[in-house]
């Protein structure tokens, strides 16, 4: 392809970029300051491209999210719970030998952290509020849009858990099998999971009835909802998979598939806070956006520099950021000009 045949990518036209030199785990927001925070491999937290860089685990960084009010919370190999803010780390709790692999954080005042088997909620002032069991370890853990429900997954299905309940007895959700990755959808009426076997399940918690969504040619890693939740977006093929969830959900139904056909997979996506569009990073390190109405496609990032290991918006969405394998990160504007 000739230079002038090339295509534009918004990186070069509106974007920033730096070399970490350490796998990009995750990537927040800063809820007050609007800051991105990039939780690497190495066991530091970069707070933007050229900011400050906080050495917050002694192995590494196993999660990141904006915490409740003001600055981040991570997890690590270490077995600390953190959060960061202002250039200082704290230890919120120190879980020993476990690793602190997911953690949550609710702006109104609830952090998560799971360590093995256990679920630790602590307040926003850093007291813990409890420790919930579970049958295996906790592969993953999300918080509902209200802040009052917290889901774990474990082997053998998920659990649901009330925050604030006085007698803590989960809702169990089973299924056979390993599940990793969870979410709520925004409304709060589904659960879903990503399984061992390249394929995703979900319950309507109304009454219980499952969702299979099978078909995967690799283990999916990343999902979200759109915005108003009309579509769950999902990596793990070599193009970005969409289920709908209006029109009596996806039961029956096959996704949509947009973005793909080169055979290169799909390792990240993120759902636009506002509209319904979606970014997504692949194994080659390509970034794009996609627009699921018409199918548009916007190129971000060429490939190069290692496979998308971290992808967010900002919480007002003009900004995206992301990082991979090899420690690159960058972050684009969308701002209208």
């Amino acid at each position: 392809m000739s230079g002038t045949d090339a295509p534009r990518y918004l990186l070069d036209l509106r974007g920033r970029q730096a070399d970490f030199g350490a796998w990009v785990v995750g990537i927040a927001f800063c809820r007050e300051t609007g800051a991105p925070g990039f939780g690497l491999g190495d066991g530091t937290l970069r707070i933007g491209l050229d900011g400050a860089v906080l050495q917050v685990h002694r192995g590494a960084v196993l999660s990141v999210a904006a915490d409740c009010a003001r600055g981040f919370l991570t997890g690590g190999d270490d077995g600390k719970l953190c959060t960061s803010s202002d250039g200082l780390t704290t230890v919120l709790a120190d879980y020993g030998r476990r690793w602190v692999e997911h953690v949550a954080a609710h702006p109104e005042g609830l952090r998560v952290a799971a360590s093995g088997r256990m679920l630790h909620l602590l307040d926003g002032q850093g007291v813990a509020l409890k420790s919930l069991p579970h049958p295996s370890t906790v592969a993953g853990v999300a918080i509902d849009a209200k802040g009052k429900r917290v889901a774990a997954s474990h082997y053998g299905g998920a659990s649901i858990w009330f925050a604030a309940a006085r007698e803590d007895k989960p809702r169990r959700l089973e299924w056979k099998g390993s599940h990793g990755a969870i979410l709520f959808s925004p409304d709060g009426t589904h659960v879903i999971t990503a399984m061992q076997e390249n394929a995703l399940h979900g319950w309507r918690l109304s009454d219980g009835q499952h969702m299979r969504m099978t078909g995967y040619p690799a283990k999916t890693k990343s999902m979200c909802f759109t915005a108003k939740g009309r579509w769950l977006a999902t990596s793990g093929a070599d193009g970005i998979v969409l289920w709908p969830f209006f029109g009596g959900g996806p039961m029956g139904k096959a996704p949509t598939e947009i973005a793909g056909g080169d055979g290169v997979l799909c390792t990240q996506v993120a759902c636009h806070p506002e509209h319904e569009v979606v970014a997504a990073g692949f194994a080659d390190g390509l970034v794009l956006v996609a627009e699921i109405a018409s199918g548009k496609i916007l190129p971000v990032a060429p490939p190069g520099r290692g496979g998308v290991s971290a992808l967010a918006w900002h919480p007002q969405g003009h900004l995206l950021a992301f990082g991979t394998e090899e420690g690159f990160a960058a972050v684009v504007d969308f701002s209208p000009r």
